[in-house]
Order: C-alpha cells, then sequence, then structure tokens
C-alpha cells in the first residue's frame, strides 16, 4: 500500500475531478502490475495496473490507495474490471465518499467473492486524498496558502520591490508545489504590480495548473494560455462562495500565493487548509510591506492556530508546513 500511495502521488495536480489514486497488483510475492490515474483522469490507476498485468493479474492482490469506482462513465467500473481480471483480494485505504460509489465499489467486490481488507494505511492515503476528499465532502478545494518572506514578516519593500527575497532553492521547490496542485490563486492587486507568469518552470508537468486570479476589475495582459502556461480564470466575490464556484467546476487543491489582503480574507473566513512558508535570512523593517493584510481579529483567541508538520532548510532558507489542527 505505501508503494501505491507513491504511485498515487504523481497524479496529483493532473486529474481533477478526479481523485490521484494508485494501484499495485501482487501474485505470489512478486509485483505484476503498476498503476495511477493518468493525466486528465482516465485511465484509472486500477485499469493501469490490470493492463500491465495481463493474465497474471488472475489470482492476485490488488492494493488500491481509494476505493475502487463503482458508477459507469466513459469507462466500465474498476470495481468490474478487478472482478472480472479474477483478482483474488483487494485492499484498500479508503472508501471513496463520493455518492456514486460510497461503499459500492466494495459492496461489488464482496458479491463477487473477493476477499476484501479495508482502512490499511488510510491516514496516509487520507493526507494524500486531501484535495479530493475536501471538495466531495466539504464542497470547496484544499486550500494551501504560501507564504515567502523575510524574518520580520515582510513580502516586499515599501516600493513593491520582491526579487528576490527568497532564494533559487526556494523557488524551485514552490515550482514543484505548483506542479502538484490543479491552480495557483493570486489577488488582483499582485496580479497588477507583478505580471506574474503563475505557471510551472524548470520541471515535466503533464499540464499546467489553472491560473486564477481573484479580481473585481478586468486583469492585466498575462501570458496567453498556451502549453507553456494553464487557463487563466478571473474570479470575484466573497472567498466562500469563490471556493463553491472552482469545486463547481472541478477543482480540488489550490495553491494561493497571496498578496497580503488575499491571504488575510481566506485566513480569516477560516478556509485556508495548510500554510507552506519560506523565511529568509534578511530583515526589511516596518516601512516594508507585511505577508499578511489586516484580518479583523481583536483578540488571541480569533486569531487560527497551525501544527507544524515539517520544517528543514532549503539553501539559505527556512521552510515549514502547518497543518489545521
Amino acid at each position: 500500500m505505501a508503494h501505491a500511495l507513491r504511485l498515487a502521488r504523481r497524479g496529483l495536480g493532473n486529474v481533477w475531478p478526479n481523485p490521484a489514486v494508485g494501484c499495485v497488483l501482487v501474485r505470489q510475492g512478486r509485483v505484476v502490475g503498476r498503476g495511477w490515474t493518468q493525466p486528465g483522469g482516465r485511465p484509472h490507476a486500477e485499469r493501469m495496473a490490470l493492463d500491465a498485468a495481463g493474465p497474471l493479474a488472475f489470482g492476485a492482490t490488488a492494493y488500491v490507495t481509494l476505493e475502487p469506482c463503482a458508477h459507469h462513465g466513459r469507462t466500465p467500473p474498476c470495481a468490474d474490471g478487478l472482478v472480472q481480471a479474477g483478482v483474488a483480494r483487494v485492499v484498500t485505504a479508503l472508501t471513496d465518499p463520493d455518492p456514486r460509489v460510497a461503499g459500492r465499489g466494495h459492496q461489488m467486490l464482496r458479491e463477487a467473492g473477493v476477499s476484501l481488507t479495508e482502512n490499511v494505511l488510510a491516514a496516509e492515503a487520507a493526507e494524500l486524498q486531501a484535495g479530493f476528499l475536501s471538495r466531495i465532502t466539504r464542497g470547496r478545494p484544499f486550500v494551501t496558502l504560501k507564504l515567502a518572506s523575510s524574518l520580520d514578516g515582510r513580502i516586499a519593500m515599501a516600493s513593491g520591490e520582491s526579487r528576490w527575497i527568497t532564494g533559487p532553492a526556494a523557488r524551485a521547490h514552490v515550482h514543484a508545489l505548483r506542479a502538484q496542485h490543479d491552480a495557483v490563486m493570486v489577488g488582483g492587486a499582485t496580479a497588477r504590480a507583478d505580471l506574474p507568469q503563475l505557471n510551472v518552470r524548470g520541471i515535466q508537468t503533464p499540464q499546467q495548473p489553472v491560473r486564477i486570479v481573484v479580481s473585481a476589475q478586468a486583469l492585466p495582459p498575462l501570458a496567453p494560455q498556451d502549453d507553456d502556461h494553464g487557463p487563466l480564470w478571473r474570479v470575484e466575490g466573497e472567498p466562500v462562495a469563490i471556493l463553491a464556484n472552482l469545486a463547481q467546476r472541478g477543482l480540488t487543491r489550490i495553491f494561493c500565493e497571496g498578496g497580503g489582503s488575499l491571504a488575510a480574507s481566506f485566513l480569516s473566513a477560516g478556509l485556508v487548509d495548510q500554510v507552506i512558508g519560506y523565511t529568509a535570512g534578511l530583515a526589511l523593517g516596518s516601512e516594508a510591506r507585511p505577508f499578511l493584510g489586516a484580518t479583523g481579529w481583536s483578540r488571541l483567541a480569533e486569531a487560527p492556530r497551525f501544527r507544524l508538520v515539517e520544517s528543514r532548510p532549503i539553501g539559505p532558507d527556512l521552510f515549514h508546513r502547518w497543518r489545521v489542527h
């Protein structure tokens, strides 16, 4: 299952609105087939693994990071595919909360006489599937807020100069994280001031993330949609409504890169699930621009607290990742 989870991670950012799933087929102690959800969401991981295994799938055990689908779409249900291939046992990490599945895949396997084991490495799978689970159960994407700042929490000089606070290693790491998200989001003020490309550079990726700009005004001439840039969406309104709309359009994972006003609005609305921080070893002073705008909080108890998940140096900078408790 750990191997299947590593395979599933390859689909992050490339398979929305589908979940990123991994599947490993094992027969007589040997891996005979592997698969993960392909770009665009098809084929599914189970189909890839079954095709790779061919006749060796008969009598094998399938380790799947999410309950096999039970509904007919553009392809037959994966639960049916496993049964027809003669798989003897299926081990899953999570039950799929999608109403079209929601236990039906497991039921199909049991009724066909397939041995079933559930909830193996469930916590690790839920972490990986956080975006898909959020879209299905909460009606909004999973939101990661990225903050790159000086030691004193500043993101730019008073003039707006900000290139570059962090070093090249941290910036390369940001591109790797962009590649694992369905969309990159910034506020309108940031878009107009920086004319950001909002794409993945320096890394091979099957598809570029959607570029989202939150703005009630017309956008400046950002890079056009092409092979090097994802589609550009302008959205406006309250954060809750924005996220609900983006979920309806299929997005599961959003990488929000600010600026300060947008970051404050999402934090104050309780819509940030994870904070990614990069702290550079310099101080800019109180006249420089803070990474967070006004939140309206008047008491310490109103401020959200996050749980530190990891922290390590990246080049000369410090990387830290925080999750909601």
